[in-house]
């Protein structure tokens, strides 16, 4: 079979119990003969040979549970030491908390929007009832606003609704934790206690300035680039006029290469690692294994240049919580990520923090090393598993994922209410067609006088911003965004637990049909690390939801990102203290900065 992804498997034998690979348990010995039929995806996985990706069975004593494992247990473990142990877990669990009330609590600044306007034409609204295009009732707003006031879980049921569609739970904003800073102290300045020196949740670019208009005109080129595979962009016109508009735009807040945005460089993120290589992330396309099963992963996709809410009766429609009765087109063909319509459809049905869970499948195959701070790499006689292993691994980073969305649905709620690209797309219909009047709103000239606008008037003959899904975007506000936390926060999981240095071997890349990968052979080809890597996949995945979908905002994303990578600290700090294996772990933030989690 002539696949340029088949790689010589034997380059890449893996024993469980090397010291410089991730601890998997339930694998078999280095050289152990193998299924043809996994021997051949395998190949496909580029010759790796780890057998297993997630925890499988372990032997337990064969007297456990026995009444002679029960009485040598109350001998070796009496009451008294129990006690012992009792109290210094609530010690623990006492000074963890007293640790993280001394975080002081920041400012929570927004951009003065919804205090602004009176008829909140800048502020999120969708779902509530509504009086016609951009204004929603006041007295739905009012209770609406009563219900975030209170926090009494009776008054959101007396929120006055436009239709049958619901809040996307406004409540959780109001969870505690039990581990980890809590979303109140996070806000517009930085958080030492989380080694975060930047301004973690800054207010979000204001409806009349120029950020917000230059956001949305990027918002418009990535609606018309949809379905162009991201290797034609440095040929494709439409992505040439898009890096020249953007290039002569001060507030973009893209990479862009000697002062100048190419078309490479559309839609990338600007963290470290980002602009090395292939736009989509290796660990979004590279082959892998959940235990015994082959991941290829190819996806279900939509069909091309099938866009939805390009008319204001459907978007008006959508605004007030109706449904247009539409869905996605489903495209028969399975595909490996290569467009924005395909990074929207991944993320349209996703577990939040899946891309981060096969990405440690995939760390795992292609042989990473653990980060060098694991006291089990020199240990002579020990493993990690619980501990420092595969189940920790793969636990953790369900569990920041629920943790970071609980910081970010407090933001959206109780203190941004950022409204989506829809919406702004919506005010852009409204004063392009003479009707500006009706709101209190207005928006720099900088987008009513763009070529994106105009291109995307030229193709759907109306100024809405198009969305690849029917309904538009969820019913929560934008800022900060829900896949931009997790992933900041996930990432963050798997830089402490891997080397992030360590060098992805033999890139790929997607044919420009996705049907296929083949050999990535760019200059830059032997650059692409493991910290990179999950930076470009942090926001590929929030702006495949976001910027391509049409239903977040650039900064949505990367604020959401440092947000959730400093939740991610937070807690890594106070699970240190956990633990019995003593050690500093250090990895490299997404500033470029090292952080450092250490117990010792």
């Amino acid at each position: 079979m002539n696949d340029p992804t088949f790689k010589n498997n034997q380059r890449m034998e893996h024993d469980a119990r090397g010291t410089h690979s991730a601890p998997l348990d339930s694998l078999p010995p280095s050289g152990a003969p193998r299924s043809e039929s996994r021997r051949k995806f395998l190949g496909n996985v580029r010759g790796v040979a780890l057998a297993a990706a997630t925890a499988g069975a372990i032997g337990l004593e064969p007297l456990l549970g026995s009444s002679y494992s029960l009485a040598r247990a109350d001998r070796d473990h009496g009451e008294s030491k129990g006690d012992e142990r009792a109290e210094e877990d609530a010690e623990i669990r006492i000074e963890a908390a007293k640790a993280e009330r001394k975080v002081s609590i920041p400012p929570h600044t927004t951009n003065g929007d919804e205090e602004r306007y009176a008829d909140k034409c800048g502020t999120y609204t969708k779902a509530l009832l509504q009086d016609g295009p951009g204004r929603v009732n006041l007295n739905a707003y009012e209770s609406f606003k009563d219900a975030l006031h209170s926090g009494n879980p009776a008054d959101f049921e007396n929120i006055i609704m436009g239709g049958a569609r619901k809040l996307t739970d406004p409540q959780a904003g109001m969870a505690f934790d039990l581990e980890g800073t809590d979303s109140r102290q996070f806000g517009n300045s930085p958080c030492p206690r989380n080694q975060e020196t930047v301004v973690v949740v800054p207010p979000a670019p204001a409806l009349a300035s120029v950020a917000y208009g230059t956001e949305l005109i990027e918002m418009y080129w990535a609606s018309l680039l949809r379905d162009v595979p991201f290797t034609e962009y440095p040929s494709n016109p439409v992505a040439a006029q898009a890096a020249h508009e953007l290039s002569g735009l001060h507030e973009y807040a893209g990479p862009r290469s000697n002062g100048q945005v190419t078309p490479d460089l559309l839609f990338r993120g600007a963290f470290p690692g980002e602009t090395i290589g292939p736009y989509i992330s290796q660990f979004f396309i590279t082959p892998t294994f959940l235990g015994q099963q082959p991941i290829t992963q190819k996806q279900v996709t939509y069909e091309e240049n099938v866009d939805y809410l390009t008319d204001p009766t459907s978007w008006a429609l959508i605004q007030n919580g109706g449904s247009t009765g539409l869905q996605n087109q489903i495209e028969e063909q399975l595909h490996f990520e290569h467009s924005g319509r395909d990074l929207a459809a991944w993320t349209h049905v996703d577990v939040l923090y899946q891309a981060y869970f096969v990405a440690y499948l995939v760390l795992n195959s292609i042989g990473a090393p653990v980060n060098p701070g694991s006291m089990y790499i020199h240990s002579k006689t020990q493993v990690g598993f619980a501990t420092f292993g595969g189940p920790q691994f793969a636990g953790m980073l369900g569990e920041v994922a629920c943790r970071a969305l609980e910081r970010s649905w407090y933001q959206k709620w109780f203190v941004h209410r950022r409204h989506r690209p829809e919406s702004g797309g919506g005010i852009v219909e409204l004063i392009k067609t003479g009707k500006g009047s009706s709101i209190n709103g207005s928006l720099h000239n900088n987008v009513l006088n763009s070529q994106a606008l105009q291109s995307s008037f030229d193709k759907y003959r109306t100024y809405l911003l198009s969305q690849a899904f029917p309904e538009g975007a969820p019913t929560h506000p934008s800022y900060p965004t829900g896949h931009g936390v997790v992933a900041g926060a996930c990432i963050t999981i798997l830089k402490f637990f891997f080397d992030g240095d360590f060098v992805i071997p033999d890139p790929l890349v997607p044919t420009e049909d996705g049907l296929s990968l083949v050999p990535y052979t760019g200059s830059d080809r032997n650059q692409l690390t493991v910290n990179g890597e999950l930076n470009k996949l942090a926001h590929n995945v929030s702006f495949g939801h976001g910027i391509h979908a049409g239903i977040h905002w650039r900064s949505d994303t990367d604020v959401s990102m440092v947000l959730g990578e400093a939740t991610a600290i937070s807690i890594l700090q106070d699970q240190a203290q956990t633990f019995n294996e003593k050690f500093t772990v250090h990895f490299t933030k997404l500033d470029g900065t090292t952080a450092t989690i250490s117990n010792q």
